[in-house]
């Protein structure tokens, strides 16, 4: 199993291949009304920190987890910007668990246990290989999540 390649951003538009050859990618299920909903700040941060080096964030919005993420995909883009600047892309909103879990979510989980809460990490080498997974209170400035990504920009 392999990283789809038919991705879509949340305005709709297919994100390009080009956007994801040779990069270390973290993808986070992402939420607009959750507690940890701050983690915003600290993934801007950490792809500011790292985007030199070929390191991407996309995050992906979810509503399964205390329907924290009900907005509209304007809604989403709108909120993110203006309270975190969040400049990384973002994905079209899917389900991570369950029966809908969508391919990206088929193959970043593949036989591991289901998605905890919003902000999970997965954490995907150039290579295409998944090599990390950290949970939802695993902040962005945790040092285990940044050596993980130091080892992979490697």
């Amino acid at each position: 199993m392999s990283l789809p390649t038919n991705l879509t951003t949340l305005d709709g538009t297919p994100l390009s291949q080009a956007e994801l050859e040779n990069k270390v990618i973290l993808f986070v299920n992402v939420a607009s009304q959750c507690g940890l909903t701050p983690q915003y700040s600290g993934l801007v941060e950490l792809e500011d920190k790292y985007a030199s080096r070929g390191f991407k964030i996309i995050g992906v919005p979810c509503n399964q987890f205390g329907a924290q993420e009900p907005g509209s995909p304007t809604e989403i883009k709108d909120f993110t910007t203006k309270n975190y600047n969040v400049q990384f892309t973002l994905l079209e909103k899917q389900d991570v668990n369950g029966p809908q879990r969508s391919p990206l979510y088929q193959f970043l989980v593949q036989d591991g246990p289901d998605i905890a809460w919003n902000f999970g990490k997965f954490l995907v080498a150039r290579n295409g290989e998944v090599v990390a997974r950290f949970e939802p209170t695993i902040t962005p400035d945790n040092p285990e999540l940044q050596a993980a990504i130091e080892k992979a920009l490697a």
